[in-house]
This record gives structure tokens, C-alpha cells and sequence, in this order.
């Protein structure tokens, strides 16, 4: 029957000239989707970049589960037997007043420091869209050296420039501005000190957020900027309904690699604590991390800590993927 349907012409219509044409029949929803899916050959190939990230990361975070639970110390690094103490480490660490005040403080850092990384990022992501091919490389450059400026010769190079004695900070506030800045301790003081972190830690994260904006950005159509320009909208009105839309997927995953990163900072706040700054107040997760393992020999107990920032960073990714993947969905 469908054949002989498919032979016959358009059937003619009480308007002069018209034709009429059945509507042609959809394909089959499942053989849609399996031929836009590829069969199994994207999974083949994520096999074996899988099996490597499993033997690098997979394995010690294995054996950090695994010690979280056990009364792991020095006697066990020389071989002694490790007794499983089940949630032992667990509740000691979510019991100790200590580990609140540090989860709070990185916390808290964290938020300063991808609100403001985020900020300066885009803007001068922005600067680079507007300016010439000759300074657009002049920006890039610096920001690739900053970049590429190792976090411990970063950190020593603005322990420096903060020098309570031989610090530039303090010659200009006070020679040049006379300020009561001479002989200064910027770092002897928690609020001083995680101020002087945070420009470090800003100042060596804007240059990949900037990167990362800017490519997203040379992906926004100029014709719908244009549009949205004769329409009479302002600079800030394009940026917030135009190009925000196109480039939340980039903002989103920027934003969660920040927080990450923040979040477990280690280099900056240790080097610093090393210039001069007191360790039991500017403590982080990642430096009390350390220092629990490593400095009383309690691993045990870093594991347990470990682990626990492990599954907040985990929830926190989560959580901005399925929103990101909500609103795209919208």
C-alpha cells in the first residue's frame, strides 16, 4: 500500500495551481538517537585516557580512603601493622574546634579570592577583545609570565615587596605618601597577612581566567552585539543578556576549577608562614593538611581531613554542573 502511495503524484487543490502533498512519515525515535549517539565508539575512546586517570588518581585516593580509617602514624611508616579504627579519625576531626576554624577561615578565602579572580578576569578579557593585534600581545605576554611564574618564586617575590624592613610597600607609603608605614609587618597580623595571600593568589589565577574568557568571547556572534547596539542597550545590558548566555558554560567551569583551586591552596599561605607569619592563626585546609600529617605524624587523621575536602569540592562540582546543565537545557 505504501508503495503504490509513493508513485502517486500531489493531489490537486480547489486553489488554481496548488498541489497537495501528505505529510512524510517520521523515522523511528530510537534509531535517531542511536545514530546520534555513535554506538559505543566515543566510550572506546575515553578507555584509555579512563585507565590512566585511574592509575594516577584513582589508586592513591584509594589508599587515602583506606587510611582515613586507620590509626596511621609513624610507627606505621616503619612497618609496624595499621589498626583499623573505623570513624575514629572522623569524629575526632569533625569534633575538634580547630578544624571548623580552619574549614571557615580557607572558606572564606576561597570566596574572596574566586570573586575577585573572576572579576578582574573578565574585565581584562574584555580589554583584550577592544585592543589591537599589537597590544593584545603585549598583554598576553605579561599575562603568560605571570602565569608561568612558578607559586613559591611568586610568593617570594611579593614577601618582598611586603619586606617589614626593605619592603617597597613601606618605603613608598612612608617616604613618598608619609605614611606611618615604616618598619610595617604586613604578615604578623591574620587580616594583613591573608590580604597579602590573596594578592598573590589573584594575581597568579587572573591571567587563565582572562584566557579562557577571551576564547569564549571570540565565539559570540558580532552581528547579534550589533543588534543588540542599534537596539539601544548599554555595554553592561549586551554583556549581561547577550553574552553571558553563550559563554555561562566557560564562566561555569572556570569558576569551579577556581573554587577548587582556592579552596586547598597550599604554596602561597606555607611560604608566607615561613616569611613570617603565625601559623596557628592563617592556618588553610591545605597547610593544616600538611601539617597534621606530616608535622605531628598523625595521617590517619590528614586522611580523614583529606577526604572530607574531597567530597565538599565534590559537592560543590556537582552542584554548578546540574545547574549549568539545567539552564542550558531551558
Amino acid at each position: 500500500m505504501s508503495s503504490v502511495r509513493d508513485d502517486l503524484g500531489p493531489a490537486v487543490s480547489a486553489v488554481e495551481g496548488e498541489r497537495i502533498l501528505a505529510p512524510q512519515p517520521a523515522p523511528a525515535p530510537g534509531a535517531k538517537r542511536a545514530r546520534r549517539a555513535g554506538g559505543f565508539t566515543p566510550y572506546a575512546l575515553l578507555v584509555p585516557s579512563l585507565v590512566v586517570l585511574a592509575a594516577i588518581t584513582g589508586w592513591p585516593l584509594i589508599q587515602l580512603l583506606i587510611m582515613s580509617f586507620q590509626e596511621f602514624g609513624r610507627a606505621q611508616i616503619f612497618g609496624a601493622a595499621p589498626e583499623f579504627v573505623g570513624l575514629g579519625n572522623y569524629a575526632d576531626v569533625l569534633t575538634d574546634p580547630e578544624f571548623w576554624q580552619v574549614l571557615a577561615r580557607s572558606v572564606l578565602l576561597a570566596a574572596v579570592c574566586v570573586i575577585v579572580t573572576m572579576i578582574l578576569g573578565i574585565l581584562v578579557a574584555l580589554l583584550m577583545k577592544r585592543l589591537g593585534a599589537a597590544l593584545r600581545t603585549m598583554v598576553s605576554v605579561g599575562l603568560l609570565l605571570a602565569w608561568a611564574m612558578p607559586p613559591l618564586s611568586a610568593t617570594i617575590v611579593w614577601g618582598w615587596i611586603f619586606d617589614t624592613q626593605y619592603g617597597v610597600l613601606n618605603n613608598v607609603l612612608s617616604q613618598w605618601f608619609g605614611l606611618p608605614f615604616a618598619g610595617h609587618s604586613w604578615l604578623i597580623e591574620p587580616l594583613s597577612f591573608f590580604f597579602v595571600a590573596t594578592i598573590i593568589i589573584v594575581w597568579g589565577a587572573v591571567p587563565f581566567v582572562a584566557f579562557t574568557v577571551y576564547a569564549g568571547l571570540t565565539q559570540v556572534p558580532d552581528e547579534v552585539l550589533e543588534a543588540a547596539q542599534l537596539d539601544g542597550t548599554g555595554a553592561f545590558t549586551r554583556f549581561r543578556f547577550v553574552v553571558v548566555p553563550f559563554i555561562r558554560p566557560i564562566l561555569a567551569i572556570v569558576t569551579i576549577l577556581q573554587v577548587i583551586w582556592d579552596l586547598r591552596v597550599f604554596t602561597q599561605i606555607y611560604a608566607l608562614q615561613s616569611i613570617g607569619g603565625l601559623a596557628e592563626q592563617t592556618n588553610t585546609l591545605g597547610v593544616y593538611i600538611y601539617r597534621v600529617s606530616l608535622g605531628s605524624g598523625d595521617f590517619g587523621a590528614g586522611g580523614a581531613i583529606s577526604v572530607i575536602v574531597v567530597l565538599m569540592l565534590a559537592v560543590v562540582s556537582v552542584f554548578y554542573v546540574r545547574r549549568t546543565v539545567k539552564e542550558d537545557a531551558l
